[in-house]
């Protein structure tokens, strides 16, 4: 049988936690002579060579490739395509671990679909990972239809073919963001992306030590440089225009903008914020016109405003006034209703543990046309353009297993409803929603979680319902 899928493992010191890997591998639904496990020993000084050689000397399935410490996983996964037969390749970190049916359900979606590149589901075992990108499948999905620029770490399949037909392969070196680089060009320039959401294909696992290599302090001096090297690729390969203004936005957005918000940015040390701060400052002004910020969301516009003002303070002091909202959720009735759990609850953002008030007239919203002031003008600022996006609210009720962090949005109605906060003209809002649950849908038996999304604002909060 041809082999039809190829995944390749780049490997580092894993110890214990690359078990987990090895037996998801060995428990795939797909017949064992369709599909190679390619190891790329990266340099390993801990038993994991031996392990790995020990494996390919009892199965035919595991090849091991031994080679120099390259410092980062560009230049392993280059040596594991080069090393595949598969007509997909499937890149998996020897921390992580897939699903039982992955490999079959991945590439059978993207055979079905004529897929250059399949995206499976993920779930976050104490990470975090796309969460609007699985809300439903998508056969045939584009930077412009879908929230694909969400997801772009290397845990997806690749046709060979295509690899090779446009010469796409991993940055090598001791170096940052390799896959930002690769995915982008993979999704910019491929004839077809699925995404398939229906099953969770890949559990993205934070280990116990936190030792994981994307959890390591970065120089923000290399990151930001490695970082542009994405940028890069958005501006080759799409025309000046809305699309790419939103493309462009994800790296101001998650990679600039929320590093700098709330208690993640006041976790830092003090002297490591400010570095961070100007390496942002200086590629904000350097790399993004007007129209990229435009679209960020009412708090982000404020943030993304005093970055490009060079206002430190000011960014800091936002920062904490975010640290104080968090979302509250109250179940409501909750009852069986002919084979389905019927969850009612309530929700609503607060501010320093009160209820969230808005100043009540949605006309005084004006667009932001430049840095606020100080503190309150943002605070000011923010509440009106949240009053007048009252209107785009959304509750999700969510069901997370708690053995897998597999998370799965449920069938949902909500309305919103505004109520007067005192005397002075403020309002509240409160969302109220009933989910169905029904038990058939749910993936397997267990423990499962209920929580409750908002968006709101410039808001995504989860809390435990």
């Amino acid at each position: 049988m041809p082999v039809k899928v190829s995944v390749v493992v780049p490997v580092y010191n894993p110890g214990v936690y690359v078990e987990d890997c090895i037996a998801s591998l060995f428990r795939q639904s797909l017949p064992p002579d369709a599909y190679e496990v390619i190891f790329v020993d990266d340099g390993s000084t801990d038993d994991t060579p031996a392990r790995l050689d020990a494996l390919a000397a009892t199965d035919p399935r595991v090849t091991v490739v031994h080679q120099a410490n390259s410092g980062w996983s560009g230049k392993p996964r280059n040596v594991g395509i080069a090393a595949a037969r598969g007509e997909y390749v499937m890149f998996v970190d020897h921390d992580d671990h897939l699903g039982d049916e992955a490999l079959e359900r991945m590439y059978d979606y993207g055979v079905a679909h004529g897929a250059d590149v399949v995206v499976g589901k993920m779930a976050g075992k104490g990470r975090a990972v796309p969460v609007e990108l699985f809300r439903r499948n998508h056969p045939r999905a584009t930077v412009a239809d879908a929230p694909l620029i969400d997801s772009l770490t290397p845990h997806k399949m690749f046709r060979r073919a295509f690899l090779d037909d446009i010469g796409l392969r991993f940055p090598e070196g001791r170096r940052r963001l390799e896959d930002h680089v690769f995915v982008t060009e993979a999704y910019l320039r491929a004839s077809n992306v699925s995404v398939l959401s229906d099953y969770v294909c890949y559990y993205h696992v934070r280990r116990d030590d936190a030792s994981n290599a994307g959890f390591r302090r970065f120089d923000p001096g290399g990151y930001f440089k490695n970082l542009r090297e994405a940028l890069d690729v958005v501006e080759r390969y799409t025309e000046p225009g809305p699309l790419r203004d939103r493309l462009l936005r994800r790296w101001l957005r998650v990679e600039m903008v929320e590093r700098l918000r709330g208690r993640r940015f006041l976790a830092m040390p003090a002297d490591y914020r400010r570095e961070l701060f100007e390496e942002i400052h200086q590629v904000a002004v350097e790399r993004f016109g007007p129209g990229v910020a435009a679209g960020l969301q009412p708090t982000q516009q404020v943030v993304a405003a005093l970055i490009a003002a060079d206002r430190y303070d000011d960014v800091e002091a936002f920062a904490e006034w975010e640290a104080g909202i968090a979302l509250t959720a109250v179940p409501g009735r909750v009852a069986w209703e002919d084979g389905t759990l019927r969850v009612g609850f309530s929700a609503e953002f607060a501010a320093a543990g009160e209820a969230m008030a808005f100043a009540a007239d949605p006309a005084a919203r004006t667009p932001l046309d430049g840095p606020p002031g100080d503190l309150a003008a943002a605070i000011a600022w923010v509440g009106e353009d949240t009053v007048a996006r009252f209107g785009e609210a959304t509750a999700d009720l969510l069901l997370r297993e708690r053995s897998s962090a597999a998370q799965y949005f449920q069938p949902l109605a909500f309305t919103r409803e505004e109520v007067p906060a005192g005397d002075d003209r403020r309002v509240r809002l409160v969302l109220h929603a009933t989910a169905a649950v029904d038990p058939v849908t749910l993936t397997r038996d267990g423990l499962w979680d209920a929580f409750v999304r908002v968006k709101l604002g410039g808001w995504t909060k989860e809390c435990r319902l």
